[in-house]
């Protein structure tokens, strides 16, 4: 009896499944520095500054427009600190830690890849 290449698969299912759940993660934290962002916070509440000083490379500009993403998200919030002038302190919510693991797992791999791709050399 041919088989039905319409009826899904356990298998299917479960790389559809997995697929979705990766494709809505990677709409909320794709782009070079969101992921930098939420590591930079995982150690700690930081000033605006201070993130721009921690993260390489970001300008002004994107690092409030991937902060304010971050917000809408609820990973990231903010904290007004002072008002003259205007200061804020910005920090991983306690959603957002729930992804401390991922950054983790994401900063071991690359350190070993590092060291792997450097050994060969």
């Amino acid at each position: 009896m041919e088989k039905d290449i319409c009826t899904p698969t356990p298998v299917y299912t479960d790389c559809m499944k997995q697929m979705k759940g990766i494709n809505d993660t990677m709409d909320i934290l794709s782009g070079k520095w969101k992921i930098r962002i939420i590591a930079a916070l995982t150690f700690g509440p930081k000033r605006f500054v201070d993130l721009q000083m921690i993260i390489e490379g970001i300008g002004s500009k994107m690092l409030s427009k991937e902060l304010q993403d971050l917000e809408i998200n609820g990973l990231v919030k903010k904290e007004l600190i002072a008002k003259r002038p205007v200061s804020f302190n910005y920090e991983i919510t306690a959603y957002g830690q729930t992804l401390n693991s991922v950054v983790k797992e994401l900063a071991t791999w690359g350190n070993e890849h590092r060291n792997q791709i450097m050994n060969k050399k």
